[in-house]
């Protein structure tokens, strides 16, 4: 933006606290920033200064700033002014490659593995970089509704619009959205079938920021339940199982198959590269396969995504058909 903005809150944001409305509305915006532009005063609703967690109402009117919230070279967020600039030839093909469902409204990405959804201090290539290019495009920056860490590969859900993007924030909010997660782990869950319910609290590691499970009554500890079946084993030595979480916490897949005992082949914070099978590839193998949720037109949006061609090596070498199941069926029932 060049100029102020005055955006209404709608029907759908009434009792959003101003924070999350920003975290819809502006998803590359840190916290730390809008903190600051809130105490200066630049932020205001219905004319008032306000609080970072004020509660809006609908047809309230919130003024924004004249800010664009770009990565640098140095992966620090800065301020921007003008629209950014748009995708080279080779970024554009990229983008194009990953993208596995598109309509008016959303798009869907098969994110590959080792591609991060946001910038950071060492990040200055990811897949809001990319959005920021299309601006000109779509005319209106295409936003990110959920996230993925950088090495899980799968489905992403993009919103080409801000109204569409605070629509579905609210539908991720809820438990109207099912995901599917793939993973070959080491060893095998038992039972075969059944539901982890373990909390967890953010801790510090050797591999930097990770979650641990948490204690009873440990403050700043975050319910996280996953439910979990085995689809196809090779002995006792690994096997291939569909997770469909409850919540979604920072690391719970992989938290929480590490903490059951069977880590996920390849993860490096959580155990998954010990002892690994000879000849199998060093990168996670977490996948998220299928993601459905009602569209907002309408209907019901239901993606599926094709397992990377690492992950692919990886089940054609135990013997594990992924074609066997038909997509058709959200419970990954053998055809």
């Amino acid at each position: 933006m060049s100029a102020v903005k005055r955006i209404k809150v709608t029907s759908e944001e009434d009792s959003m606290r101003l924070d999350r409305w920003f975290k819809i509305h502006f998803p590359t915006l840190p916290h730390a920033m809008l903190n600051k532009v809130v105490r200066k005063g630049e932020v205001r609703v219905d004319g008032g200064r306000v609080k970072t967690n004020t509660r809006l109402s609908v047809g309230q009117e919130i003024r924004v700033p004249p800010f664009k919230i770009d990565n640098g070279a140095d992966g620090r967020a800065k301020l921007r002014t003008g629209p950014a600039p748009e995708l080279s030839k080779a970024d554009r093909k990229k983008f194009q490659d990953m993208v596995i469902y598109e309509d008016k409204d959303i798009i869907v990405l098969n994110k590959p593995s080792g591609l991060a959804v946001q910038g950071g201090s060492k990040t200055k290539y990811h897949v809001d970089a990319l959005l920021m290019g299309l601006e000109q495009e779509f005319h209106d920056r295409p936003r990110l509704v959920h996230r993925l860490d950088r090495d899980t590969s799968g489905c992403l859900v993009i919103a080409k619009r801000r109204s569409i993007a605070a629509k579905l924030g609210k539908l991720f909010q809820t438990r109207t959205v099912h995901k599917t997660y793939w993973a070959a782990v080491k060893g095998v869950p038992e039972p075969l079938q059944g539901k982890i319910d373990i909390s967890l609290i953010k801790a510090e590691g050797s591999y930097g920021e990770r979650v641990r499970p948490a204690r009873k009554g440990e403050g700043g500890a975050q319910k996280a339940v996953t439910h979990y079946s085995v689809i196809d084993r090779a002995a006792d030595m690994l096997s291939w199982v569909s997770l469909k979480p409850v919540t979604g916490r920072q690391h719970q897949l992989r938290a929480h198959m590490t903490f059951t005992g069977t880590p996920i082949i390849g993860d490096q914070k959580y155990d998954g590269l010990e002892d690994l099978p000879e000849g199998v590839d060093t990168r996670l193998h977490l996948h998220a396969r299928r993601i459905s949720f009602p569209h907002p037109r309408g209907g019901v949006l239901d993606v599926t995504a094709p397992l990377p061609g690492y992950m692919r090596n990886t089940w054609n070498f135990f013997g594990f058909d992924p074609d066997r199941y038909d997509d058709d069926d959200q419970e990954d029932v053998p055809k």
